[in-house]
């Protein structure tokens, strides 16, 4: 591969990452404005003025922000992972089943965006709403759908990563 093409990817990855970055703090902005909500709630029960569907907007807020994070997850490369099994594996064999992750995590984020777009039309088409707000569920959809887009990029950037680590360590040994 060229040093331009090399250039290009490493700016797309870099935008891509800034991004991801980005989404992760608006997430967490999200997961915020739910706990600040829950504090007003409980202070405005105690004072006998109880919040009016709190529960159901922290539902969906609790939502958002874990799919907002997702994306960050697998770029940082923070998802669970089980080093008890390859504790004791060489690097060329820790890198391939990185690589087989996000293979699956790319794959695992499109069936779940596919799925979910059709679970958001029929959300929408139904007017599914929260009980006592009336707040539409698929409006929720919207940020966990592009949450899922951007998981897909991640895994594609871990899997690229990886990738270049396995050719490493073939050159290395």
């Amino acid at each position: 591969m060229s040093d331009t093409n090399t250039n290009k990817r490493a700016r797309s990855f870099g935008l891509a990452r800034s991004f991801i970055e980005g989404w992760a703090l608006l997430g967490g902005v999200v997961l915020l404005a739910v706990v600040a909500m829950n504090v007003i709630s409980v202070i405005g029960t105690a004072l006998w003025v109880p919040v009016a569907g709190d529960f159901e907007m922290t539902q969906v807020g609790l939502a958002v922000a874990v799919f907002a994070f997702l994306p960050y997850c697998q770029l940082t490369r923070s998802n669970v992972t089980a080093d008890i099994f390859t504790a004791k594996l060489s690097q060329r064999w820790v890198a391939g089943l990185t690589f087989v992750a996000a293979l699956v995590a790319f794959a695992f984020s499109l069936l779940l965006a596919w799925r979910m777009f059709y679970g958001m039309l029929d959300q929408k088409d139904y007017e599914y709403t929260t009980i006592v707000l009336r707040f539409p569920h698929w409006i929720a959809y919207i940020p966990i759908l592009f949450s899922l887009f951007l998981l897909s990029i991640a895994a594609l950037i871990t899997s690229s990563e990886t990738l270049s680590e396995i050719r490493k360590a073939n050159t290395n040994g």
